[in-house]
């Protein structure tokens, strides 16, 4: 019996393990205006990287929609 696709295998359901399970994340957003500029960091606490994303990305529409100047948001 040849090992290799059985270490295929394990490394294989190893990925998925690791790929989707909840972490905490930080959504960090930087306000410039002018020559100013702020930054305001969120916590995603228990979320998969998906929904962490978006999370964030609606933080950036919310600031972008009610705060003067522009607003860029990242993990």
């Amino acid at each position: 019996m040849k090992p290799t696709p059985i270490l295929g295998l394990v490394a294989l359901l190893a990925l998925f393990a690791f790929a989707s399970c909840k972490k905490n994340y930080t959504c960090t957003c930087t306000t410039v205006v002018g020559a100013s500029s702020v930054n305001v960091t969120h916590s995603i606490d228990n979320a998969y990287m998906s929904d962490a994303k978006t999370s964030c990305n609606n933080y950036q529409d919310q600031a972008n929609n009610s705060l003067p100047g522009g607003t860029t948001c990242h993990l």
